[in-house]
């Protein structure tokens, strides 16, 4: 039976449920710098608060690299009016739960809680902005954490090994260089100093944009974020990255050893910022590419030809020209550079003759379902709007991204492809089984 493609415009005009509209989100900034985007959903009697940092390991230097992820955990770890353990205690006490994320762009911590309880959250996070305690047991005792973190993340982790190599061979100049844990000489070395200085710079409130949704009244919001965040005061804006990558002239290649059964491998292509106007074809290109079972590499790679047990692709957002991933891991007996060949053969069949109107319009329709499924829990619905907000300097700019997916034609992507999968452009980083030599 032939599988019915739908085109993207009936797709969105069957959703039964009511759309989240621009309009349905409201703002305001308070005093300090510090923004909020609001919105009303009692869908359930819940509500989340996502506080998205503009701090990440490009705002490092050599020296204190490392430090984004470090305040990931020492902003647990306790401030003036709740003690050490007592952010997390007090929270599970009311029924919320949290996490948080560090990447190269951003620091982002998420909490979870019955709407009952928004006061709280308020209270528990005012606290540790604006008194986090930066107690010298406290450093040495989490920065063994973060050093052990490092270690098992390379031991058990190939991925983590390959994919360090090849970013800091991928990039020379530019602060994405380094790996957002951090060298392990820097870990060491972070002075109370450094410490004191990045937390008031970064963690500033002129710094972070705060998403709140679920069942909340935006007013009651505003209220809560004058009384207990609008206190605290900001700081001079960031210092700006302003270093450039210069362009790549020639291939790189790496190789690592380890313990592994077969080659890892890992080809990297320098690729635009979020803001740029490739973004949107890049994102349905990776999609192509490694998407289901269906898609060109999977099908290539591990149904037919079975070179590979393993292949997917990265590309995502970041507010400087960053990397887009292909990875495989080879078969058993698979030679790694029969691997890459056959990836790159993949590779130039679409930038040579393009993809099909259906490829296209099976990206698209999944794409738009990944949307609109996303946005329909309030979990989604602020990790989206924030996102938008912060990457793209726009949380409205979401609310176009199904027509801007839309609009890609096959021959953007054909483009695309051939503007930045080239020999030049590309760093291969090769992970091998180890052979003691």
């Amino acid at each position: 039976m032939r599988k019915l493609v739908l085109p993207v415009l009936l797709l969105f005009c069957m959703n039964p449920k009511a759309q989240l509209k621009a309009d349905d989100v409201k703002t305001f900034t308070l005093k300090n710098g510090m923004k909020f985007l609001v919105v009303e959903d009692y869908s359930i009697p819940n509500a989340n608060m996502y506080l998205f940092y503009k701090v990440g390991s490009r705002n490092e230097h050599q020296g204190i690299t490392g430090l984004s992820h470090f305040f990931e955990h020492m902003m647990f770890n306790g401030a003036k009016k709740f003690g050490p353990k007592q952010f997390d205690r007090t929270m599970e006490f009311n029924g919320g739960a949290n996490n948080a994320y560090t990447t190269e762009n951003v620091t982002v911590y998420t909490d979870w809680f019955p709407a009952s309880a928004t006061e709280v959250i308020f209270d528990l996070e005012a606290d540790r902005i604006a008194s986090l305690s930066i107690d010298p047991n406290m450093v040495q005792s989490e920065r063994g954490v973060v050093i052990s973190e490092r270690s098992t993340g390379l031991e058990n982790s190939p991925w983590n090994l390959l994919a360090q190599s090849v970013q800091g061979q991928a990039f020379q100049e530019h602060p994405y260089h380094w790996p957002v844990i951090g060298y392990l000489d820097d870990m060491k070395n972070w002075t109370q100093a450094d410490l004191e200085q990045y937390f008031k710079t970064y963690y500033a409130p002129n710094n972070c944009v705060v998403v709140i949704s679920g069942s909340v009244k935006y007013q009651d919001i505003k209220s809560l974020a004058e009384k207990y965040l609008e206190p605290i005061p900001a700081q001079p804006e960031p210092p700006k990255v302003h270093i450039t990558e210069p362009k790549q002239t020639g291939e790189r290649r790496i190789e690592v050893q380890k313990d592994v059964a077969t080659p890892y491998l890992i080809i990297d292509y320098h690729t635009p910022e979020t803001k740029n106007e490739d973004y949107y074809a890049l994102v349905l290109l990776s999609d192509i590419l490694s998407n289901g079972k269906s898609s060109r590499l999977y099908h290539s790679l591990v149904d037919t030809k079975q070179l590979a047990t393993q292949v997917f692709t990265n590309y995502g957002e970041s507010f400087d020209p960053t990397l887009f991933g292909l990875y495989a891991v080879a078969g058993k007996e698979v030679k790694e550079a029969d691997l890459e060949n056959a990836i790159y053969t993949e590779v130039e069949k679409i930038k040579k003759e393009g993809i099909t109107d259906r490829e296209l319009q099976k990206v698209k329709n999944n794409k738009l379902v990944e949307f609109y499924n996303q946005v329909e829990t309030i979990n989604g619905k602020s990790n989206n709007i924030g996102t938008y907000e912060v990457f793209f300097g726009d949380y409205k700019k979401m609310f176009d991204a199904p027509a801007a997916f839309n609009k890609v034609t096959a021959e953007d992507i054909k483009k695309a492809a051939n503007k930045y999968f080239t020999k030049n452009n590309r760093t291969i980083g090769i992970l091998k089984p180890d052979t003691n030599d």
